[in-house]
Parts: structure tokens; sequence; C-alpha cells
């Protein structure tokens, strides 16, 4: 197929002087500011080149202003400013150009520029040879497609695994073979319910792992292959992959649909590659390869590591408890966890103290990791604390694989700190001699007495589960302050870079860079407002014209009322703050929840301050042209709040622009209201804070009822 970018052949100079026509589709993760803010600057920049442009935001709220097929089949190329996965199979035959998210806002005139040479989707192998002109970096899809595996394995590892906890603490009794549930009972039937659930968790990892990354040809390789991480008979072995199996699985069989696309194939061939071809073949080269070259080393693993254990039996009972406890907390389920666990099963009868072993170090890893959410609540995020509380539940009833999400999400610091704390525990056990008698671990086992030694074996628990976590977060930390010093390192290198670049810039790109004096007043900005910018916001589409002449209107209306009504009453002149006294973003926040705190709407407003520097862990705020927009989804307030305030001097947020963050607007609302009321507020303040002038007015307004009456054209 002809891209619609390629050179016409004919059709004399009408057809060449016609306009230029782009689509783009801008998303971030979180789906709220960063979304809009991509999408105004794409807009704005298109209609300074005189680009027809329509822009797709596909936010939390979900997708706006679609692209329908006939935008796709008029359009000269497409801009994927996104940092999550975006469909792109509609855009196939065109010319795309995929970058992430910040790109947008910080280079809109490049992308437009780029895109018009961007190799074209479903031709040239799609979305690899997109990440190779985009200049993105393999290891950031790769991370991606471990986050969305991830994802979508944690409900099934939730539900699968709380079925089974319950079933087994309310339908269970302890036998020789393990706790057990009647057949032909209510409870037992829950318990096949919650394996069922547990039987689909890595099927679901791997295949959404090659998902994110080969596409929807991918979904089957990866499923399949994931479902044989988690069924060994199928080659010969009695100990599974587990979930590095999976993530093996599912990077193997994603790379190599995007390698079997780049193959050219005869026309008549390639409308059935991507439902025939490609998934038949990835799946039988991931299948094959995992029975004929994976299975047997893993087969192999688990005979000589059983081998090795069996010639420990003799030595010290407290290396044998380290080594039993660091092989189960290593892959949870995987051939190295199933060999010792199916050793110490064994040996019940003969030595129960092996299995007591192995039943202290079970439970550590999930209670672990629940207990680091918990701890360290900022550094995990809101569906990781979730998890957590999960995972402890899970690790009660002895099912360890309620910590698999955190050990596929990070797997460096979890995985390490698993191993610690399983050895501790089992180093315990054996050096107490507790004694397990069936085969299964964790505190349920205790309440089924079938344990020997029981203070002991719950102070192997305790100190297992505590070293874990704290391992866990202090690992955690460490690799949150490394990433953070090199964003920081990137950050102050970007006004230097921007600087170099400004000589050779376009007059719309000087115009953004250049920095402003830190004492300038809004109406000097106002004055130095390159000539494009304000040739831009001239030319604006008819919709913007419309929303510009409301925005008048409000304007005037506000003028006359004492006190208008801004952002539906949110936002008051109690919430408005003329100056910042604080220099840093955490003094910035703290400062702004005094003022929420002042209207009698927060309950606790150490909890809101918190919550809102949890949200700047997953990211920051700070959104360039001198703005942030912190925010917060906390019961710690009653009702929606919104606070503005100024910083004459700036506060470094970790902007994408490298500005410092000047007007800084805080949102906060309890988590009942925090559905599409919260998207609806950053999106309009998004919005509208592109406009310069807007800016402008609301940088030079003199007090509080000013700054009202110029907010008050947010609509």
């Amino acid at each position: 197929m002809t891209s619609p970018a390629d050179p016409h052949a004919g059709g004399g100079a009408v057809e060449q002087q016609k306009k230029l026509k782009l689509l783009a589709v801008t998303a971030c993760p979180t789906g709220i500011a960063h979304t809009y803010m991509a999408a105004e600057k794409l807009q704005q920049a298109a209609d300074a080149a005189g680009i027809d442009m329509k822009v797709e935001t596909q936010g939390s709220i979900g997708a706006e202003n679609v692209l329908t097929d006939n935008d796709v089949k008029a359009a000269d190329g497409i801009i994927i400013a996104a940092d999550k996965d975006v469909d792109r199979t509609r855009f196939a035959g065109k010319r795309v150009l995929s970058v992430g998210v910040s790109e947008g806002i910080s280079h809109p005139e490049q992308l437009i520029e780029r895109v018009q040479s961007a190799p074209v989707a479903g031709s040239e192998g799609g979305g690899a040879q997109e990440a190779a002109a985009s200049g993105g970096k393999e290891r950031s899809a790769a991370y991606k497609a471990l986050m969305n595996g991830v994802s979508f394995m944690i409900p099934f590892v939730v539900v699968g695994g709380l079925l089974i906890a319950v079933s087994l603490a309310i339908g269970g009794h302890a036998t020789p073979d393990g706790i057990q549930i009647p057949k032909d009972t209510f409870w037992f039937n829950v318990n096949a319910l919650g394996t069922l659930g547990f039987k689909l968790m890595l099927p679901i990892f791997s295949g959404y792992i090659a998902y994110a990354l080969g596409d929807r040809p991918a979904l089957v390789p990866g499923m399949i292959g994931g479902f044989l991480a988690a069924d060994a008979s199928i080659y010969g072995s009695d100990a599974n992959a587990g979930f590095l199996g999976a993530i093996v699985t599912g990077f193997l069989a994603g790379y190599l649909v995007i390698a079997i696309r780049k193959i050219k194939v005869p026309k008549a061939i390639q409308p059935i590659m991507p439902i025939i071809v490609v998934p038949i073949a990835s799946t039988l080269a991931v299948g094959l390869a995992f029975i004929y070259i994976l299975g047997g080393p893993i087969s192999w693993v688990f005979t000589h590591l059983t081998d090795f254990l069996g010639g420990m039996t003799g030595s010290s009972a407290v290396l044998l408890g380290a080594l039993i406890g660091l092989m189960i907390a290593f892959d949870m389920g995987g051939p190295v966890n199933k060999t010792a666990f199916l050793f110490a099963v064994g040996l019940i009868g003969t030595n129960n103290a092996v299995m007591g072993m192995a039943a202290a170090a079970i439970p550590v890893m999930p209670l672990g990791q629940g207990l680091a959410t918990m701890i360290r609540r900022k550094l995990y995020t809101d569906a990781e604390r979730e998890a957590g509380i999960a995972a402890l539940f899970m690790g009660c009833f002895g099912i360890s694989e309620g910590a698999i999400p955190f050990a596929a999400a990070r797997p460096a610091q979890v995985i390490p700190a698993n191993m610690l704390g399983g050895a501790v525990a089992g180093a315990i056990a054996g050096l107490s001699g507790v004694e397990d008698s069936v085969p299964h671990g964790g505190p349920i086992v205790a309440v089924f007495g079938a344990i020997s030694g029981l203070a002991w074996f719950f102070i192997a628990i305790v100190a297992g589960t505590v070293i874990t976590a704290v391992t866990t977060n202090a690992l955690v930390g460490v690799s949150n302050r490394r990433a953070a010093a090199k964003q920081a390192a990137a950050d102050s290198a970007k006004p230097a870079g921007a600087e170099a670049a400004l000589a050779g810039a376009t007059p719309a790109v000087a115009a953004e860079s250049a920095p402003e004096p830190a004492h300038a007043t809004a109406s000097v900005a106002s004055a130095s407002a390159s000539a494009s910018l304000q040739a831009a916001t001239a030319s604006a589409t008819a919709s913007g014209a419309a929303e510009a002449q409301e925005a008048d209107e409000a304007h005037a209306a506000a003028d006359e009322a004492a006190e208008p009504e801004v952002l539906s009453g949110y936002l008051t002149d109690r919430t408005v703050k003329v100056q910042l006294d604080a220099q840093d973003k955490e003094a910035a926040i703290r400062e702004m929840a005094g003022l929420a705190a002042g209207t009698g709407k927060v309950a606790d407003m150490e909890e809101l301050v918190q919550t809102a520097l949890r949200r700047e862990e997953q990211g920051t705020t700070g959104l360039g042209e001198e703005i942030a927009i912190p925010h917060a989804k906390t019961d710690a307030v009653t009702a929606p709040v919104v606070c503005f305030a100024r910083s004459d001097e700036g506060i470094e947020w970790g902007s994408l622009d490298g500005t410092k963050a000047r007007l800084v607007f805080m949102i906060s609302v309890p988590e009942a209201a925090a559905g599409d009321e919260h998207l609806r507020i950053l999106a309009l303040l998004s919005r509208k804070l592109m406009d310069t002038d807007f800016r402008a007015r609301l940088q030079a307004a003199p007090d509080e009822a000013a700054i009202l009456r110029v907010l008050a054209e947010v609509q």
C-alpha cells in the first residue's frame, strides 16, 4: 500500500499545494494532565505551520475527539505521543511516528517535521521500526511490556489466592496429604474456582507481555507459552518454570512476532499473515522451543537440585534450613521452589524438620511484600498497596504466589529481599527444630495443629517477614533515588541544551525555549512573546474561537460579580494565595494543603500531604510552561477542593521542559468523588493553561480577587 505521504504521481500545482493533514494520539499512564498538554501543544504547532491536524486524547475519562476511519484515510501521517500502548492496527499503510508523551509537549514542531518521513506502519515491521525511528530505547519498550503483563495478572492472583485462602480456612482440615477440603462440598467448589484463577495467572501474564510487544498476533503464542510455563507435565518435569518462565515465553513470543512481521511476503499472502501465518508460526516456535530446548534444562535443574539437597540431610540444620528458605523464596512455584518443596514433602514421616523449614519460609514472601507496602506507602502505587493487603491475607494461608506481582514488577529488588527473608526463616526453623507433619506452610498449618515448636515457628516467620519488608523497601528506595538523580541531571542539562539549540530553532521554538528572568512581570513576558505564537493564537480553529468568546463572556460576568464561582465553586478566595512562602516541592504541597484545610473540608491534613507526595513518586505533576498541578485522591478530604498559589522565584518541580513552577494548582478529591469530576478539573485546567495570554494575566493579577476573576474563565 502506498503511503499518502509519498510524492504524488501527478496532479500539478494544485495537488502540490494541497494542505497537509496530520493526525495525533496522546496518552500518558495516568491519562490526565500530560495527555491534554501534549494534545494542545501539537495542535498549536500545527496551526502555526498551517497544517490541518486532529488530535485524539486517550485520557482516564476515555478517548475523546476519536479518529474516524475517514480521518485516517485522508491523513498524511500520524503522530503517537504516548507512554502507554496505543493500538496501531488502524493506521496500517500510513506514516506513523511513535514517541513519548513528553516529546509531544517539548518538541511538537520537530515531530510534525519528522512524521513526514516516518516509516509506514504495517509494511516494514510496524511497531519495532516506529520505536527505532522515534529514538525509543528497547529497554523502555521491554519495561512497559512487563508492566502490561503484571497489570493484567494481578486480578487473577488476588481473586485466585483469596478464594483458595477462604476455602481452606473455612472448609479445610489437616490430613497426611496436606490441608484437604471434602469433595462435593460448597467450599470444595470455591477452592476449585480459586485454583482456576491461579492456572490462568501465568498464561495471562505471558500473553499480555507478548501483546504489548507484538500486538494481537503475539497474544496466542504468549498465552500458550504461559501455559507451558505453568504446566511441566508436557515436557516431562515435576517442576514447572513458574513466573520466570512466563516472562521468558512472553518476551520470546513478542519479539518473535515482531521478527516474523518484518519478513516480506507476496501480496496474496499479506491478508492472512496477522490472523493465520504469524500466530501459528510463532506459537509453534515458542511452544517447541520450550518443550525441546527449555524443558530439558528445567528438568535437569530439578533432578540435580534434589540430589544436592539429599546429600545435605546429615549436615547442619541451620545451613540446610537457610538453603531450603532461599530456594522456596527464589521463584515462588518455579523449578527451584518446587524442588525444595517436594524434597521436604518426601521426607514427611521420616524427618518432619525439613518440612518445618519449608513451612516457615513459604509465607515470608507475600507477608514481607505486604508489610513493605504498609510501612513505606509512598514507595508504592495505589494498586500495589491494594495488592499488598491481598498478599498479607494470602501469606497467612501459605500461598506464596501472592508475592509474584511484586517480584515480576521489580525483580532486581524483590527477589533478593525474598531470598534473604526466606533464608532467615528457614535457618531459625532449622536451628530450633520446628517440625511440620503436613505438606503445606504458613500460619494456617499451626491452626490445624500440624506444627511442633509453635513459638519458634512464628518467630521464624516474623523475623523473615520483617527482614524481607525492610530489605525490599531499602532496595526500592535506592533504585528510586538513582532514578531521581538521573532525572534531575537530565532536567538540569535541559536549559543548557535548549540555549545551544536556540540559534538554529524556528521562531516558535525559540520563543518557547527562551529563559525568562526570575522576577519578570507577566506584562513583560506577554510583550516578549514571539510573533509566531501570536499568529498561532490568531489562527485558532472555529471551536477554539468559540471557546475564547465564551471565556471572554465568563470574564466579563466575573468582573460584575463580587465573588465569581470558579471550577464549580471548588476554588474560592480562601484557597488562593498570591505568593507561596515555600522554596521546594514538599513544602509547597504542605502550604497548599494548609489552604485546603482552611475550608473545613480536610479531615487529615498529613494524609492529604502524603497522598499528594505519593502521586509525585509516580511521576512529576510539573507540566512545563512554569505550571504544576499536584493532585490527591483521598478520603482525607470530605469534598473536592482546588487551591491555587503563585511563586515569583519558582519551585523546582521536575517539569518536562526544565522550567520551575510559578503557577501551582492543587486538586484534592475524596475517593468516592474521584472519578470523572477529578479528571474533568484536570482536563479543564490543562487545556486553559496552554493559553499564553491567560497565563500572563494570571501571573499579573495583583490580588486574590483579581486572580479569581481570571480563573473564572476556566470553563
